[in-house]
């Protein structure tokens, strides 16, 4: 059993989703980060980071109970202990790594402060929205044009598209027209009507 800490956002989506596309049993642990639960003591045995989300396998790899934070570790981890979404040939395995360390040093950290800035400031900041929406449209770009070439991120649906998908799909939110990102768009769909992402959606 894996007990997921989790509360909505795109990071808590990606292991949502790969919870469900491998069919782990686990449950889920909602952290209500208004009141600060993500700071509490016991919290922070298994986040030391304070942050969402995390995973505490009682059966972890070695047959003991291991704790495991920051997304892409969890993603990493899951696809080891389920056998999928992470090819074993060395080639095809280090071309999903580099796309999902694509999306955490860059999707992921420009999105979010594209999304501050153009959402959440207390005041306006020009000079950040321009910098931040600049990068997140030229992110979107280098997707565009990696799925212009191959069905999914990596060539093949994997952890990359998993971890990829959450940020992508919410583009409205920094004021992108996915009609510039027709393969973006096609990605988009193929993969949110999966049984497993629409099960990870319809969670409250």
């Amino acid at each position: 059993m894996i007990d997921f800490y989790t509360s909505s956002s795109p990071n808590g989506l990606k292991v949502q989703i790969m919870l469900e596309e491998t069919g782990l049993e686990y449950e889920l642990h909602r952290v209500n980060l208004s009141e600060g639960d993500q700071k509490t003591p016991e919290y922070l045995k298994i986040n030391p980071n304070g942050k969402i989300p995390a995973i505490v396998d009682r059966d972890g790899l070695g047959g003991d109970e291991v704790a495991i934070f920051e997304s892409g570790a969890i993603l990493l981890y899951l696809a080891e202990k389920s056998g999928e979404f992470l090819p074993v040939d060395a080639n095809g395995r280090w071309q999903v790594i580099s796309w999902l360390m694509f999306q955490m040093a860059g999707i992921g950290p420009s999105l979010a402060q594209a999304g501050y800035f153009l959402n959440r400031a207390p005041e306006p900041v020009p000079h950040a929205v321009e910098r931040y929406v600049s990068e997140t449209e030229r992110l979107f770009g280098v997707v565009d044009r990696r799925l212009s070439e191959a069905e999914f991120i990596a060539g093949y649906y994997s952890i990359a598209d998993i971890a990829s998908f959450p940020w992508l799909r919410i583009h409205q939110r920094f004021g992108l027209d996915i009609a510039d990102y027709p393969n973006v768009g096609r990605w988009l769909e193929a993969i949110s009507v999966r049984p497993a992402v629409e099960r990870s959606l319809a969670v409250p």
